[in-house]
C-alpha cells in the first residue's frame, strides 16, 4: 500500500476542463493532483479526436485537441500539478469538515480539502472484441491498459488493432516482449504513419510480427491464455500461440463508478449550484459535461467558466481563515510572479 497524499484539491478527470482548474486553484494558492483512468492527459479531446479542429474557444479561430492539450499544460506548468494516469477512483470518503478520503483502483489513497469531479461524461472504459470466454482470461493474460511494461517481459505478446494506442505499444514493447505480434483485419491503419512506418521496418527486420486476421476465440486454462485462434478475411484460420493479448478496440463512456461516490445524480449527470458548481456534498465540485443545471451548455468554454467560480469557493474551505482578494492577472504583480511572468 502506497503512502497517503495529502493535497489540497483532487481533480478527477485530465481533460481541459480539469487541467483549466489546476490553473485557476494555482492562482490562489492551492495545490492539485490530478487523477485520469487514461495513460494520458486531454480526456475526450486527446482520445476521441486529437486532430479534430476546435473552433469556439475564445480568442482562438482554430486549434486541434491535441493542441488545446498541449497549449493548457504549458499554461499550468507554473503550478506543478501531479498526475495519477491510468487509475480509477474507487471510492470518495468524507472524513472531515472539510476533508474527503479518496481511493483507487490501484490502491492509492489521497486526503484532500476538496474534490473536483471534471470527468466529462463519466470514465472511458475499454470496448471489449466480440471472443467467446474473454471474460475469463481479463486481468491475467488479457490487458486493456498498460499499467507497467515489465509485466510483458519475455512473454509472447499479441496485440490487436490498428489505431494509435495498439501501434504505440506494439513499439514500446517490441524490445521488453519475447516476441510481439501485431495483428489487425486490413494491412491499413488508423494510427500516425511514422509508427507505422517504425513497425513495419521491425518486421522488415524480423524482430516481430504482423498478421492480418480477427481473433476469434481463445485457449487455455485457468485463465492462462496459451494460443489465440484467428481468422483473415479471406484465407484458412491458423493459431497463433501466446501468453498475453492486448486488444485495442477504442474506448467507450460509462458513468463507472461515479454512481457510489455519494454525489447526488440526474440522468447520470450531476446536479449542482451555478454560484461555485458545487454538488450536494460540500466540498465536492463538478464542472464541465458531468454536471448539469438549467441552460447548461456542454461546451469546452462553459467549463472553463465553472473552474473559474469553482475556484472562488474552493479557497474558503482550503483557507477558512484567509480573506480572497480577487486579483486580475493582467494588473496582479503577485500573481504575474505566480506565473513566472514578472
Amino acid at each position: 500500500m502506497s503512502e497517503t497524499i495529502k493535497t489540497d484539491a483532487l481533480i478527477i478527470g485530465a481533460g481541459p476542463c480539469g487541467l483549466f482548474a489546476v490553473f485557476e486553484l494555482g492562482l490562489l494558492d492551492m495545490k492539485a493532483h490530478l487523477i485520469d483512468i487514461l495513460d494520458k492527459v486531454g480526456g475526450q479531446c486527446a482520445e476521441l479526436y486529437p486532430e479534430k479542429p476546435i473552433y469556439d474557444i475564445p480568442g482562438i479561430p482554430y486549434i486541434t485537441g491535441h493542441g488545446l492539450c498541449e497549449a493548457l499544460m504549458a499554461q499550468i506548468k507554473p503550478f506543478g500539478p501531479t498526475f495519477h494516469l491510468n487509475e480509477m477512483v474507487e471510492r470518495i470518503e468524507k472524513i472531515g469538515d472539510p476533508l474527503f478520503r479518496i481511493t483507487t483502483d490501484q490502491g492509492q489513497v489521497f486526503e484532500a480539502k476538496i474534490v473536483v469531479i471534471a470527468a466529462g461524461g463519466g470514465s472511458f472504459q475499454p470496448k471489449r472484441p466480440p471472443v467467446p470466454g474473454i471474460e475469463a482470461y481479463e486481468g491475467t493474460s488479457v490487458h486493456y491498459a498498460v499499467r507497467k511494461m515489465d509485466a510483458f517481459r519475455d512473454k509472447r505478446l499479441l496485440i490487436v488493432g490498428g489505431g494509435d494506442s495498439a501501434l504505440d505499444w506494439t513499439l514500446n514493447l517490441a524490445p521488453v516482449a519475447r516476441r510481439v505480434t501485431l495483428m489487425h483485419r486490413r494491412d491499413q491503419f488508423r494510427a500516425a504513419p511514422d509508427s507505422v512506418n517504425k513497425m513495419k521496418a521491425l518486421v522488415a527486420e524480423k524482430k516481430m510480427d504482423f498478421v492480418l486476421g480477427q481473433v476469434t476465440a481463445l485457449e487455455g486454462e485457468g485463465g492462462r491464455l496459451t494460443a489465440a485462434l484467428a481468422k483473415p478475411d479471406k484465407g484458412e484460420p491458423y493459431r497463433i500461440e501466446c501468453d498475453a493479448m492486448l486488444p485495442f478496440f477504442g474506448l467507450t463512456m460509462k458513468l463507472g463508478p461515479v454512481a457510489s461516490w455519494g454525489v447526488k445524480l440526474e440522468e447520470d449527470l450531476i446536479p449542482v449550484d451555478t454560484a461555485a458548481f458545487e454538488t450536494n456534498i460540500p466540498g465536492i465540485f463538478a464542472i464541465g459535461d458531468i454536471n448539469t443545471y438549467p441552460g447548461k451548455l456542454k461546451l469546452i468554454l462553459s467549463g472553463f467558466h465553472e473552474g473559474a467560480l469553482m475556484a472562488q469557493k474552493a479557497y474558503h474551505y482550503v483557507y477558512p481563515d484567509k480573506r480572497l482578494v480577487f486579483q486580475y492577472t493582467t494588473s496582479s504583480t503577485s500573481l504575474q510572479k505566480k506565473l513566472g511572468v514578472a
